[in-house]
């Protein structure tokens, strides 16, 4: 073979290798799934006392017995093929492993917890279906089979190895925390509004609160079981950060600040608007005041949790939080000038202004400090953080957006004013046509306007220390194949910048050999560029090389 011709069959032999592994890991997880959902429907069938193997249900028998003895033996046998190929380093290191374990590991946790739950809420009605249970129970073993495989010492991933716990610690928040605030809105509107509703439809006034408890357990189960036990907490990678700033600071920073204003809307009505029945008045209290306080203490927990990541994620942490508090404020003061137009219409075009107005107020004053707090309009800007991308990229959206639906607003507002102008005969007033879209219009067009501005102070400082700011290091790609936590705590402390890790393929070192903190910081200062590549062994060399931006 020819030199030339040598780079060309290798990539084609990448090619190959790359599509063989898709369709197997595909056909793989399409057979346990299968197979999975087939031996569900004969446990269940054998759970059903009292009644025969068949019943009425020929078809469904059969099509569990298909899937049972025809695509479990083939998934075991693939399995194996499969099993006996991860000896080899280049397939325990490719995407389509990491990808399939992952996937697979998710549908399970999902598919067995739920499916248990559900048989625990009908056992609380006294009710039983085998099905739930039964399907509960088989996923469960494919869920500790792959957590088996997961954390197999010689054949666990070597990519994306850390996304089944980030997944399953995210899906156990979600559903722990939905269940906690269902859980106490549910005792605390008992205790506001009474029992008589729960007892006009025949059902006690625990019912509700113990059955979202359930989920609250469930979750808080999962949730522990993964960010606990298997330590997601410490994980420092892209997807963890991710997770971390999208569920536990922006999830729970909605939550929080629906909760509180929706408390104070309901508040406000009842100091000054009770034209609706007192029931109707009090019905969003109990869940409002649970919203905030559980989203208040998920939100605590992973600011703390977020302080102690690279800048990058400190800082998205404090822009998705500014960003939840703009939204809110934004909101209330459109409303606001939504229910001061309405007064200008008629009587009955106004008769909701007040409901209008005091729900804006709750937005502005949830909303409008929690801005200024954490986005600090008047204070000082270092030109490090002007100069970020997560800065510069958060004033673009903001701005982006904003100018987008002021746009739109703005041909609502033309629409409505020549369709006023040109029909004599059109009912209402101009101001009940148009004060929905102008309350929007000048929301949108305060907050685009501002972004707008800062977005133009910080690029012109930024361009004047452009020099300066061309030594800060902002991400390092970290190529080692031991010690990666002491090394990437050490690059961290040294440069504050992102650690994104990838294993040496051709590692055959010992933890104790990588670098020390010491001889890290040495070799990182003085490095001029934004994006730094550090390679470490084998043995104890070490190679610093900035990157092109």
């Amino acid at each position: 073979m020819s030199v030339a011709a040598a780079p060309q069959a290798q990539a084609a032999g990448g090619a190959q290798r790359t599509v063989r592994r898709l369709i197997v890991y595909v056909l793989l997880f399409a057979l346990v799934a299968i197979g999975a959902t087939g031996l569900s429907g004969l446990v269940s069938r054998l759970l059903e006392a009292g009644t025969a193997l068949a019943s009425d249900d020929v078809a469904g028998l059969a099509r569990s017995l298909a899937f049972t003895l025809i695509g479990g033996p083939l998934a075991a046998l693939l399995w194996w093929a499969v099993w006996k190929r991860l000896d080899d380093q280049a397939e325990r290191s490719s995407v389509a492993w990491g990808l399939y374990l992952a996937a697979m590991y998710t549908v399970s946790l999902i598919t067995f917890s739920s499916a248990l739950l559900a048989t625990a809420l009908q056992l609380i009605d006294g009710d039983w279906t085998p099905s739930d249970f039964a399907t509960g129970l088989v996923w469960a073993g494919v869920w500790a089979w792959h957590r088996w495989m997961w954390r197999h010492a010689a054949k666990r991933p070597v990519r994306l190895a850390t996304v089944p716990i980030v997944v399953g610690s995210v899906y156990g928040l979600v559903i722990g925390v939905g269940g906690a605030v269902n859980a106490l809105g549910s005792l605390l509107d008992t205790a506001i509004r009474g029992s008589a509703d729960q007892v006009s439809v025949g059902q006690p006034w625990w019912d509700s609160p113990l059955k979202a408890l359930l989920w609250a357990i469930a979750g808080g189960a999962i949730w522990w079981w993964h960010w606990i036990r298997d330590d997601t907490r410490r994980l420092k990678s892209g997807l963890a950060n991710v997770a971390l700033v999208v569920v536990g600071i922006l999830g729970a920073g909605v939550l929080t600040l629906g909760g509180i204003g929706t408390t104070l809307f309901v508040l406000l009505r009842l100091a000054f608007d009770r034209t609706n029945p007192m029931g109707e008045l009090l019905d969003p209290l109990g869940e409002a005041i649970a919203s905030a306080a559980i989203g208040a203490l998920v939100w605590y927990y992973h600011r703390r949790i977020a302080a102690g990541r690279p800048h990058d994620t400190r800082q998205a942490a404090t822009l998705v939080t500014s960003g939840v508090g703009l939204v809110a404020a934004a909101t209330g003061i459109g409303i606001i000038v939504n229910s001061l137009l309405a007064t200008l219409s008629g009587p009955l075009a106004g008769a909701d202004t007040r409901t209008l107005f005091l729900g804006g107020i709750s937005a502005l004053v949830v909303g409008g400090p929690v801005w200024w707090l954490v986005w600090k309009p008047v204070a000082p800007v270092a030109e490090a953080d002007m100069a970020s991308t997560g800065r510069r990229v958060y004033l673009i959206a903001v701005f982006g957006l904003s100018a987008i639906v002021a746009l739109v607003a703005l041909l609502v507002v033309g629409y409505g004013i020549f369709e006023f102008a040109l029909d004599s005969a059109s009912a209402g007033s101009l101001v009940e046509k148009i004060r929905v879209p102008l309350g929007l219009l000048v929301a949108t067009a305060l907050v685009a306007g501002y972004h707008f501005s800062v977005w133009r102070r910080d690029r012109a400082v930024v361009g004047a220390m452009a020099p300066v700011l061309g030594r800060r290091i902002s991400r390092v790609f970290l190529v080692t194949g031991a010690g990666t936590e002491a090394q990437t705590q050490a690059i961290e402390d040294a440069t504050g910048a992102s650690v994104t890790v990838w294993l040496r393929a051709d590692a055959g070192e010992e933890p104790g050999t990588a670098p020390d903190a010491a001889r890290l910081a040495a070799a990182l200062d003085g490095v001029i560029g934004k994006r730094v590549l550090v390679i470490t062994g084998p043995g104890d060399r070490l190679d610093v090389i900035p990157l092109a931006d």
